[in-house]
Protein backbone atom coordinates (compact mmCIF):
# COMPACT_ATOMS: atom_id res chain seq x y z
CA UNK A 1 0.00 0.00 0.00
CA UNK A 2 1.33 3.45 -0.91
CA UNK A 3 -0.31 5.64 1.67
CA UNK A 4 -2.00 5.57 5.07
CA UNK A 5 -3.74 8.72 6.29
CA UNK A 6 -4.28 8.72 10.06
CA UNK A 7 -6.92 11.11 11.40
CA UNK A 8 -7.70 11.35 15.14
CA UNK A 9 -11.05 13.01 15.74
CA UNK A 10 -13.31 14.16 18.54
CA UNK A 11 -16.81 15.53 17.88
CA UNK A 12 -16.22 16.31 14.19
CA UNK A 13 -19.36 14.89 12.57
CA UNK A 14 -19.90 17.94 10.34
CA UNK A 15 -16.43 18.03 8.82
CA UNK A 16 -15.83 14.30 8.18
CA UNK A 17 -17.81 13.83 4.91
CA UNK A 18 -16.18 16.89 3.34
CA UNK A 19 -12.73 15.84 4.54
CA UNK A 20 -13.08 12.29 3.20
CA UNK A 21 -14.30 13.53 -0.20
CA UNK A 22 -11.41 15.99 -0.43
CA UNK A 23 -8.80 13.38 0.48
CA UNK A 24 -10.29 10.82 -1.90
CA UNK A 25 -10.20 13.31 -4.77
CA UNK A 26 -6.53 14.13 -4.17
CA UNK A 27 -5.22 10.58 -3.69
CA UNK A 28 -7.22 9.08 -6.56
CA UNK A 29 -5.89 11.76 -8.90
CA UNK A 30 -2.39 10.58 -7.90
CA UNK A 31 -3.44 6.92 -8.30
CA UNK A 32 -2.19 5.96 -4.85
CA UNK A 33 -3.27 2.77 -3.18
CA UNK A 34 -4.42 4.11 0.16
CA UNK A 35 -6.32 3.80 3.40
CA UNK A 36 -7.90 6.46 5.59
CA UNK A 37 -7.83 5.49 9.27
CA UNK A 38 -10.20 7.56 11.41
CA UNK A 39 -9.80 7.18 15.16
CA UNK A 40 -12.87 8.33 17.09
CA UNK A 41 -11.56 9.48 20.46
CA UNK A 42 -14.78 8.91 22.41
CA UNK A 43 -16.90 11.46 20.54
CA UNK A 44 -20.22 12.46 22.09
CA UNK A 45 -21.85 13.43 18.80
CA UNK A 46 -22.58 11.25 15.75
CA UNK A 47 -18.99 11.10 14.51
CA UNK A 48 -18.81 7.31 14.71
CA UNK A 49 -22.03 6.88 12.72
CA UNK A 50 -20.56 9.17 10.06
CA UNK A 51 -17.36 7.06 9.98
CA UNK A 52 -19.42 3.90 9.52
CA UNK A 53 -21.37 5.49 6.68
CA UNK A 54 -18.16 6.65 4.98
CA UNK A 55 -16.79 3.09 5.27
CA UNK A 56 -19.89 1.70 3.56
CA UNK A 57 -19.42 4.11 0.68
CA UNK A 58 -15.62 3.81 0.50
CA UNK A 59 -14.00 0.60 1.86
CA UNK A 60 -10.66 2.40 2.02
CA UNK A 61 -12.03 4.30 5.03
CA UNK A 62 -11.35 2.38 8.23
CA UNK A 63 -12.54 3.30 11.71
CA UNK A 64 -11.34 2.73 15.27
CA UNK A 65 -13.51 3.84 18.18
CA UNK A 66 -12.41 4.46 21.78
CA UNK A 67 -14.83 3.87 24.65
CA UNK A 68 -13.97 7.29 26.08
CA UNK A 69 -11.78 10.28 25.37
CA UNK A 70 -8.09 9.37 25.76
CA UNK A 71 -6.49 12.26 23.88
CA UNK A 72 -4.79 12.84 20.55
CA UNK A 73 -1.60 10.97 21.43
CA UNK A 74 -3.51 7.75 22.13
CA UNK A 75 -5.37 8.12 18.85
CA UNK A 76 -2.17 8.57 16.88
CA UNK A 77 -0.47 5.66 18.61
CA UNK A 78 -3.31 3.29 17.75
CA UNK A 79 -3.50 4.67 14.21
CA UNK A 80 0.23 4.15 13.74
CA UNK A 81 -0.07 0.54 14.89
CA UNK A 82 -2.82 -0.09 12.31
CA UNK A 83 -1.20 1.78 9.39
CA UNK A 84 0.03 -0.37 6.48
CA UNK A 85 1.14 2.25 3.95
CA UNK A 86 4.76 2.86 2.96
CA UNK A 87 4.13 6.53 3.77
CA UNK A 88 1.94 7.61 6.68
CA UNK A 89 0.38 11.06 6.80
CA UNK A 90 -1.37 12.51 9.82
CA UNK A 91 -3.86 15.35 9.74
CA UNK A 92 -6.53 16.88 11.92
CA UNK A 93 -10.21 16.27 11.24
CA UNK A 94 -11.34 19.90 11.47
CA UNK A 95 -10.52 20.82 7.83
CA UNK A 96 -7.77 23.22 8.91
CA UNK A 97 -5.19 20.90 7.30
CA UNK A 98 -5.27 21.01 3.52
CA UNK A 99 -5.32 17.58 1.75
CA UNK A 100 -3.80 19.23 -1.33
CA UNK A 101 -0.48 19.04 0.55
CA UNK A 102 -0.53 15.22 0.48
CA UNK A 103 1.27 14.61 -2.86
CA UNK A 104 4.26 16.80 -1.95
CA UNK A 105 4.52 15.34 1.56
CA UNK A 106 4.41 11.86 -0.01
CA UNK A 107 7.09 12.79 -2.56
CA UNK A 108 9.47 14.18 0.05
CA UNK A 109 9.43 10.85 1.87
CA UNK A 110 9.63 8.58 -1.18
CA UNK A 111 11.96 10.58 -3.46
CA UNK A 112 13.98 12.87 -1.19
CA UNK A 113 14.49 10.18 1.44
CA UNK A 114 13.26 12.01 4.51
CA UNK A 115 12.34 9.90 7.52
CA UNK A 116 9.76 12.47 8.51
CA UNK A 117 8.43 15.78 7.19
CA UNK A 118 6.70 18.22 9.52
CA UNK A 119 4.26 20.84 8.28
CA UNK A 120 4.86 24.50 9.10
CA UNK A 121 1.74 26.64 9.36
CA UNK A 122 3.61 29.82 8.49
CA UNK A 123 0.36 31.77 8.21
CA UNK A 124 -2.07 30.71 10.93
CA UNK A 125 -5.80 31.34 11.15
CA UNK A 126 -6.04 30.96 14.92
CA UNK A 127 -6.67 33.41 17.80
CA UNK A 128 -3.54 35.44 18.52
CA UNK A 129 -3.33 35.15 22.31
CA UNK A 130 -4.91 31.75 22.94
CA UNK A 131 -3.01 29.81 20.24
CA UNK A 132 -0.57 31.81 18.08
CA UNK A 133 1.65 33.39 20.74
CA UNK A 134 1.76 30.30 23.03
CA UNK A 135 2.59 28.17 19.98
CA UNK A 136 5.49 30.44 19.00
CA UNK A 137 6.85 30.32 22.55
CA UNK A 138 6.63 26.52 22.80
CA UNK A 139 8.22 26.05 19.39
CA UNK A 140 11.12 28.34 20.33
CA UNK A 141 11.60 26.46 23.60
CA UNK A 142 11.48 23.08 21.87
CA UNK A 143 14.04 24.18 19.27
CA UNK A 144 16.35 25.50 21.98
CA UNK A 145 16.16 22.40 24.18
CA UNK A 146 16.15 19.68 21.51
CA UNK A 147 18.32 21.14 18.78
CA UNK A 148 15.73 20.21 16.13
CA UNK A 149 15.33 23.18 13.78
CA UNK A 150 11.58 23.07 13.14
CA UNK A 151 9.26 26.06 13.22
CA UNK A 152 6.08 24.18 14.11
CA UNK A 153 6.44 21.04 16.23
CA UNK A 154 2.70 20.79 16.88
CA UNK A 155 1.43 20.96 13.31
CA UNK A 156 -0.98 18.04 12.83
CA UNK A 157 -0.05 17.67 9.16
CA UNK A 158 3.04 15.47 8.98
CA UNK A 159 4.33 12.63 6.84
CA UNK A 160 6.43 9.67 7.94
CA UNK A 161 8.17 6.67 6.54
CA UNK A 162 6.41 3.55 7.83
CA UNK A 163 9.51 2.45 9.71
CA UNK A 164 9.39 5.67 11.77
CA UNK A 165 5.85 5.23 13.06
CA UNK A 166 6.57 1.58 13.90
CA UNK A 167 9.68 2.61 15.84
CA UNK A 168 8.14 5.17 18.22
CA UNK A 169 5.47 5.18 20.90
CA UNK A 170 3.26 8.25 21.31
CA UNK A 171 1.82 8.65 24.81
CA UNK A 172 0.68 11.31 27.27
CA UNK A 173 0.65 14.57 25.32
CA UNK A 174 3.69 13.60 23.23
CA UNK A 175 1.92 14.21 19.91
CA UNK A 176 3.38 17.72 20.22
CA UNK A 177 6.90 16.34 20.22
CA UNK A 178 6.83 13.45 17.74
CA UNK A 179 9.93 14.90 15.96
CA UNK A 180 11.80 14.59 19.26
CA UNK A 181 10.64 10.98 19.68
CA UNK A 182 11.72 10.23 16.10
CA UNK A 183 15.15 11.74 16.64
CA UNK A 184 15.50 9.83 19.91
CA UNK A 185 14.71 6.62 18.01
CA UNK A 186 17.55 7.32 15.55
CA UNK A 187 15.63 8.95 12.69
CA UNK A 188 17.62 12.13 12.13
CA UNK A 189 16.58 13.04 8.57
CA UNK A 190 13.70 15.31 9.54
CA UNK A 191 12.42 17.85 7.03
CA UNK A 192 9.92 20.68 7.04
CA UNK A 193 7.40 22.01 4.53
CA UNK A 194 5.34 25.19 4.59
CA UNK A 195 1.68 24.13 4.46
CA UNK A 196 -1.53 26.03 3.98
CA UNK A 197 -3.60 26.51 7.13
CA UNK A 198 -7.36 26.74 6.69
CA UNK A 199 -9.80 28.65 8.85
CA UNK A 200 -11.94 26.40 11.06
CA UNK A 201 -15.20 25.76 9.25
CA UNK A 202 -17.14 23.76 11.85
CA UNK A 203 -17.16 23.47 15.63
CA UNK A 204 -14.61 24.78 18.12
CA UNK A 205 -11.08 23.83 19.18
CA UNK A 206 -10.85 20.81 21.49
CA UNK A 207 -7.74 21.99 23.35
CA UNK A 208 -8.19 24.06 26.51
CA UNK A 209 -5.92 25.96 28.88
CA UNK A 210 -4.50 22.73 30.32
CA UNK A 211 -2.18 22.47 27.30
CA UNK A 212 -0.15 25.38 28.74
CA UNK A 213 0.76 23.12 31.68
CA UNK A 214 0.97 19.74 29.98
CA UNK A 215 3.04 20.91 27.02
CA UNK A 216 6.15 22.08 28.94
CA UNK A 217 5.99 19.12 31.33
CA UNK A 218 5.88 16.65 28.46
CA UNK A 219 8.77 18.44 26.75
CA UNK A 220 10.91 18.10 29.89
CA UNK A 221 9.85 14.46 30.17
CA UNK A 222 10.80 13.55 26.60
CA UNK A 223 14.14 15.39 26.86
CA UNK A 224 15.01 13.61 30.09
CA UNK A 225 14.00 10.20 28.71
CA UNK A 226 15.94 10.75 25.50
CA UNK A 227 19.13 11.60 27.37
CA UNK A 228 18.95 9.55 30.55
CA UNK A 229 16.23 6.94 30.02
CA UNK A 230 18.79 4.10 29.78
CA UNK A 231 21.25 5.57 32.30
CA UNK A 232 19.36 7.43 35.07
CA UNK A 233 22.35 7.12 37.42
CA UNK A 234 24.26 9.54 35.20
CA UNK A 235 21.76 12.26 36.07
CA UNK A 236 20.62 11.51 39.61
CA UNK A 237 23.97 10.10 40.72
CA UNK A 238 25.99 13.07 39.45
CA UNK A 239 23.56 15.58 40.93
CA UNK A 240 23.37 13.66 44.22
CA UNK A 241 27.15 13.46 44.47
CA UNK A 242 27.50 17.22 43.99
CA UNK A 243 24.90 17.93 46.67
CA UNK A 244 26.47 15.40 49.03
CA UNK A 245 29.96 16.89 48.62
CA UNK A 246 28.61 20.42 49.15
CA UNK A 247 26.82 19.34 52.33
CA UNK A 248 29.89 17.44 53.56
CA UNK A 249 32.13 20.49 53.01
CA UNK A 250 29.70 22.79 54.86
CA UNK A 251 29.41 20.46 57.86
CA UNK A 252 33.15 19.82 57.80
CA UNK A 253 33.85 23.53 57.98
CA UNK A 254 31.45 23.92 60.92
CA UNK A 255 33.06 20.96 62.69
CA UNK A 256 36.55 22.46 62.28
CA UNK A 257 35.25 25.80 63.53
CA UNK A 258 33.89 24.01 66.60
CA UNK A 259 36.97 21.90 67.37
CA UNK A 260 39.82 24.25 66.47
CA UNK A 261 38.45 27.74 66.88
CA UNK A 262 36.19 26.80 69.79
CA UNK A 263 33.13 28.37 68.22
CA UNK A 264 29.93 27.73 70.10
CA UNK A 265 26.33 27.58 69.01
CA UNK A 266 27.02 26.25 65.51
CA UNK A 267 23.74 24.35 65.60
CA UNK A 268 22.03 27.71 65.84
CA UNK A 269 23.64 28.99 62.64
CA UNK A 270 21.52 28.83 59.45
CA UNK A 271 24.52 27.37 57.62
CA UNK A 272 24.33 24.25 59.79
CA UNK A 273 20.74 23.49 58.76
CA UNK A 274 21.54 24.30 55.13
CA UNK A 275 24.41 21.79 55.25
CA UNK A 276 22.15 19.11 56.71
CA UNK A 277 19.53 19.83 54.01
CA UNK A 278 22.03 19.65 51.13
CA UNK A 279 23.63 16.46 52.52
CA UNK A 280 20.20 14.81 52.84
CA UNK A 281 19.16 15.87 49.34
CA UNK A 282 22.40 14.50 47.91
CA UNK A 283 21.85 11.15 49.61
CA UNK A 284 18.26 10.94 48.38
CA UNK A 285 19.17 11.87 44.81
CA UNK A 286 21.97 9.29 44.74
CA UNK A 287 19.62 6.57 46.06
CA UNK A 288 16.99 7.61 43.51
CA UNK A 289 19.53 7.17 40.72
CA UNK A 290 20.65 3.82 42.13
CA UNK A 291 17.08 2.50 42.32
CA UNK A 292 16.24 3.84 38.85
CA UNK A 293 19.36 2.16 37.47
CA UNK A 294 18.34 -1.16 39.05
CA UNK A 295 14.86 -0.88 37.54
CA UNK A 296 16.29 0.04 34.14
CA UNK A 297 18.74 -2.86 34.14
CA UNK A 298 15.99 -5.32 35.02
CA UNK A 299 13.53 -4.00 32.44
CA UNK A 300 12.61 -6.63 29.80
CA UNK A 301 13.52 -4.26 26.92
CA UNK A 302 16.84 -3.07 28.37
CA UNK A 303 18.81 -4.62 25.49
CA UNK A 304 16.41 -3.72 22.70
CA UNK A 305 18.46 -1.73 20.20
CA UNK A 306 17.09 -0.06 17.11
CA UNK A 307 18.95 -2.12 14.53
CA UNK A 308 18.22 -0.90 11.01
CA UNK A 309 20.12 -3.50 8.97
CA UNK A 310 21.90 -6.75 9.66
CA UNK A 311 23.95 -9.01 7.40
CA UNK A 312 24.74 -12.50 8.64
Amino acid sequence: MDLSIVIPLYNEEESLPELEAWIRKVVEEQQYTYEIIMIDDGSKDNSWQVVEELHRKNPNVKGIKFRRNYGKSAGLNVGFAAAQGDVVITMDADLQDNPEEIPELFRMIKEEGYDMVSGWKKVRHDPLFSKNLPSKFYNWTARFLTGIKLHDFNCGLKSYSNRVIKGIEVYGEMHRYIPVLAKWAGFNNIGEKVVQHQERKYGVTKFGLERFIRGPLDLLSVIFMSRFGKRPMHFFGALGTLFFIAGFVILGYLSIAKLIYQEYGITERPLFFFGILVLTLGTQLFLTGFLAEMISRNAPDRNNYLIEKRHE
